[in-house]
């Protein structure tokens, strides 16, 4: 059980703005990693979640702004209780929820309205956000270089790894707006998961990826195959070989 959710208005007042440390893109994998934060949320714990976050809920009519602060008390509110992994909630498809996973979740203008049904949402969506980081943590798992690698097979895991993250990130976002951002997110994760650093991941990403990827489009696998392969020389310094 959650126990007490109270909302004082001066916690609320103080959590508006959102910052780098709250938002899901510039996570370190070590902030969402599955096993190191355990959640369940039971039937009786997801309703009294919902109720408070019912009470949140602007009052009909609202504008941008109050919507959008609603938003951001959420997730600051998610973050305190379960874990700064919790602030994926609304990391939803498309342009107006910035080229996530998430469906139960829109934008401000199209999921804030009724208290009951947006605070349900609100639920559904964390739910929905945190199997995909357990989906993840499978996947890395299944791709991850063997510890005993030499750097001929590790560039081999690396490249086989990126292509088929890719591959998943394309077809769970639609390749729709700004896919590309979760994209590099979920392979700089993957990188931190194998042992790279975090600087050195994203920079790895970051070279690999070069503005390849457009929103609204889905890449040729030629392509996806080449970042997998640019990505594997620049951390092994060896052109991996392919049997896929």
């Amino acid at each position: 059980m959650i126990g007490q959710l109270s909302c004082p208005a001066r916690f609320w007042r103080n959590t508006t703005a959102i910052n780098y440390d709250l938002a899901p893109a510039w996570l370190p994998w070590s902030a969402v990693d599955p096993s190191r934060f355990a959640f369940a949320l039971d039937e009786a714990e997801a309703s009294e979640l919902t109720a408070v976050i019912a009470s949140m809920v602007p009052a009909d009519g609202a504008g941008w702004e109050e919507g959008h602060r609603f938003t951001a008390e959420v997730t600051a509110f998610l973050a305190a209780r379960y874990g700064r992994w919790a602030c994926g909630w609304h990391w939803a498809m498309g342009e107006g929820g910035g080229g996530g996973v998430v469906t139960n979740w829109c934008c401000t203008s199209h999921s804030v309205g009724e208290p009951a049904s947006t605070a349900a949402n609100v639920v559904a969506s964390l739910r929905e956000w945190r199997d995909w980081l357990e989906e993840l943590e499978q996947r890395f798992e299944q791709l991850a270089p063997p510890a005993e690698a030499d750097a001929e097979e590790r560039s081999w895991h690396l490249e086989r790894a990126t292509t088929r993250l890719v591959t998943v990130v394309m077809d769970r976002t639609g390749a729709e707006c700004s896919w590309y951002g979760l994209c590099r997110t979920v392979l700089t994760w993957f990188l931190s998961f194998t042992g790279v650093g975090p600087e050195g991941a994203k920079t790895a990403v970051d070279t690999a990826i070069g503005g390849r990827f457009k929103s609204w489009t889905v890449p040729a696998q030629t392509l996806i195959d080449s970042v997998g392969e640019d990505l594997a020389v620049d951390l092994t310094g060896i052109r991996p070989y392919r049997d896929h």
